[in-house]
C-alpha cells in the first residue's frame, strides 16, 4: 500500500475520532509514519479537508443511505479517493480507485466492491450542484451555511464568495526578520544565495515572503536570524509600538511568537512578562527566546480572565492577543469552518473578561492593542465598542480588520490609549 496515501487516512481517521487539530495530527503522523511522499500526505489531507462538504455532497448522491450511515474509515477512504479524482490531475482516476480499493482491503475488508462502486459511479454521474444561492455557496467553497450567512450579512454576498474562495487557497510563508541579529535586506540577500524565492512585505517592514523548502533546515534558522510567523501576526506586534525600556505585558502569550516579536522591537532592553493559562506551552516561549537571543522575556502561568491585582498599573504597553473563533485562519486550519456557531458563544464572554482584567494592567498613557485572528464583528469592533462604553479612560487610536483575501491572515487589531 501506498504510504502517503495510508499516511493521510490515519490523519484523517484520527480527525474523525479525536476532533484533533490539523497541522498538529498531520506533523504526527508524518514523523511516526515516515511516508514516502510528505508533501504528496499534506496535499491529500488539506485537500479533504478543505472540500469535505463538496466531497460529501457527491457521495450522498452516490451512496443511498448517505456518507453519514457509512462507518468512518470507510468514508475517510471514499473522500480521499474522490478528492484525487476530482482535483488531482496528476493522480489518474483508475489510480485513485485503485489505491482506494486496496486500502479497503485493509482496514474495511468486504466493502472493497463498495468503495470500487461508489468511485466508479461518480465518475459516470453528472452531479449538478445546488442552484439556491446559499446552498450553492455551501457546497461550492465547502463552508457550512452560519458562515455563509455570517459572512453575506457583515461583508454582503459579492465579497462573502471571494471570502470563501480566499479562505480556501494555500498560504504563502512569510517570516519575520529578527532585526536583534540581521536585517530585511541581508537576510533576503542570504535566501535567494540558497535557491529561495523572497519579496517583501506588504504591512510590516520585518516580514518577507519566501517560497522553497527545507527554510527551517537552514543554519540561519538555527542562528535566530528568522521565525515562521504570518504578516498580519507581526503587525499586532508592531502596532504594540513597544520601545527599549518599556515594561510590556503579553496576557495571552503561547507559543510567543508575537512576544518575541515585541521583544526584538525592543532591542532587548526593558521587560517583557508573558504568561499562558496552560504551564505546558510556556517551555515554547523560552526556547524561542532563546534561540532569538531575547533576555528580556519572563514567562509564568495566569488565568487572564481572573487576571492579577499584583500586575495593576504596571505596564507601558499591553498585548491581549485573546481566544477567537479562528475564522481568519481557515485557509491554515480548515478543520474550523465544520464547528458549530454555538461553539464560540462562550468565547465572547471570555474575551471580554480577558480585556477587562487586562486593562487594568496599563499605567496612565500607556498602549493596550487587542487582537484576534477571525473576522467576526462580534469578537472584534463588537467587543471593542461595549469596552469603550464603560471605559471612557480609554481612546481608540486605530483599528484594523484584515482579510484573507489579502492573501494574508484574517486578523483585527485594535489599538488604545489610556488617557486616565
Amino acid at each position: 500500500m501506498d504510504s502517503s496515501r495510508k499516511t493521510a487516512f490515519d490523519v484523517l481517521l484520527d480527525m474523525e475520532k479525536e476532533k484533533s487539530y490539523s497541522n498538529l495530527t498531520l506533523n504526527r503522523f508524518i514523523a511516526e509514519n515516515k511516508p514516502e511522499n510528505s508533501a504528496f500526505t499534506r496535499e491529500l489531507v488539506y485537500g479533504v479537508l478543505e472540500n469535505k462538504i463538496l466531497l460529501d455532497y457527491y457521495l450522498d448522491n452516490l451512496i443511498p443511505s448517505g456518507i453519514k450511515k457509512v462507518k468512518k474509515k470507510e468514508a475517510c477512504i471514499l473522500r480521499l479517493g474522490l478528492y484525487q479524482i476530482i482535483f488531482m490531475e496528476s493522480v489518474p482516476p483508475y489510480a485513485a480507485v485503485n489505491e482506494s480499493v486496496n486500502m479497503a482491503k485493509k482496514f474495511c475488508r468486504g466493502r472493497e466492491g463498495f468503495i470500487n462502486g461508489v468511485l466508479r459511479g461518480y465518475m459516470k454521474k453528472n452531479i449538478r450542484l445546488p442552484e439556491e444561492r446559499k446552498d450553492f455557496l455551501s457546497v461550492k467553497y465547502s463552508f457550512p451555511p452560519w458562515i455563509i450567512e455570517l459572512w453575506r450579512e457583515e461583508y454582503g454576498d459579492r465579497m462573502c464568495e471571494t471570502l470563501l474562495e480566499a479562505s480556501n487557497r494555500r498560504p504563502q510563508l512569510s517570516i519575520r526578520v529578527n532585526l536583534l541579529k540581521t536585517d530585511r535586506a541581508s537576510l533576503a540577500d542570504v535566501l535567494k544565495e540558497k535557491g529561495f524565492e523572497v519579496s517583501g512585505g506588504k504591512f510590516s517592514e520585518r516580514i518577507l515572503h519566501v517560497r522553497g523548502t527545507g527554510l527551517l533546515s537552514l543554519r540561519e534558522y538555527e542562528m535566530g536570524l528568522f521565525s515562521i510567523q504570518d504578516e498580519a501576526s507581526a503587525l499586532a506586534a508592531d502596532m504594540l509600538g513597544a520601545a527599549p525600556g518599556d515594561r510590556v505585558i503579553d496576557v495571552c502569550a503561547a507559543p510567543g511568537g508575537k512576544t518575541c516579536a515585541i521583544g526584538e522591537m525592543m532591542a532587548n532592553e526593558g521587560r517583557i512578562e508573558a504568561f499562558d493559562i496552560y504551564e505546558h506551552k510556556l517551555p515554547l516561549i523560552r526556547q524561542q527566546a532563546d534561540r532569538l537571543g531575547i533576555e528580556i522575556i519572563t514567562a509564568g502561568t495566569m488565568d487572564s480572565a481572573e487576571g492579577s491585582e499584583s500586575l495593576y498599573e504596571t505596564a507601558d504597553k499591553l498585548l491581549a492577543d485573546v481566544p477567537c473563533s479562528g475564522l481568519g485562519v481557515i485557509r491554515r486550519k480548515p478543520e474550523i469552518k465544520y464547528k458549530e456557531i454555538q461553539d464560540f458563544t462562550e468565547l465572547e464572554v471570555l474575551q471580554g473578561r480577558i480585556l477587562e482584567k487586562s486593562s487594568q494592567y496599563l499605567k496612565i498613557g500607556g498602549t493596550l492593542v487587542y487582537s484576534t485572528c477571525t473576522i467576526r464583528d462580534r469578537e472584534n469592533g463588537g467587543q471593542i465598542r461595549r469596552f469603550l462604553e464603560k471605559h471612557r479612560e480609554f481612546e481608540l487610536i486605530e483599528e484594523r480588520q484584515l482579510l484573507p483575501t489579502e492573501d494574508i491572515d484574517g486578523f483585527y487589531i485594535c489599538k488604545m490609549l489610556k488617557k486616565g
